[in-house]
Formats: C-alpha cells, structure tokens, sequence
C-alpha cells in the first residue's frame, strides 16, 4: 500500500509600488494570505522618479491530505487536477 501526500497548486500575484524595497518587501509579507507563502519578488525601477515597482507571486502551502493506493500508477490517477504529488511513502 502507498500513501501519498498531496497539496493544491494555486498562485496569486500582486503588484505594489514604493520608494524603498525593504519598504515593498514588508507591504508584499503584509500581503500573504494565511498558508500561501512568497515565493518570488520581482523589482523594476519607474520609468519617471524614484519609485519601483514590485511584482509578488505567492503559492498555496496549506490543505494537505492523504491518498492511498495499491501502486504508483492508482497514486498518480487519483491525483485530482490542480493538485500536485509531494510524497509517497509506504504503509
């Protein structure tokens, strides 16, 4: 028997904008939904000024569950579509 763990795959982005990017940055963990973790920032500077743009991507981190199977191939099919496979273990 196989147990595997499985997460949904779920993004949000956000965009703000400000002068100074330890300043952006908190505003982006301000941001964060509850189990949803920053997984990347990207900064670009305003054509016009000092102020920067920053574009934030978070990716769902909670609701994981269990799923058993009696091989690999019965794991992988029962994996619904927007869900992602992180572990198989043995029972």
């Amino acid at each position: 028997m196989l147990i595997g763990l499985i997460r949904p795959i779920e993004n949000h982005t956000v965009t703000l904008k400000g002068e100074d990017l330890a300043d952006v940055r908190a505003q982006l963990t301000a941001q964060a939904p509850a189990g949803w973790d920053l997984v990347s920032a990207m900064a670009t500077m305003e054509k016009a000024g000092s102020m920067r743009s920053v574009e934030g991507k978070f990716q769902r981190r909670d609701g994981l569950r269990d799923i058993e199977a009696e091989n690999m191939d019965a794991l992988q099919a029962q994996v619904p579509e927007g869900w992602q496979l992180l572990s198989v273990r043995t029972a």
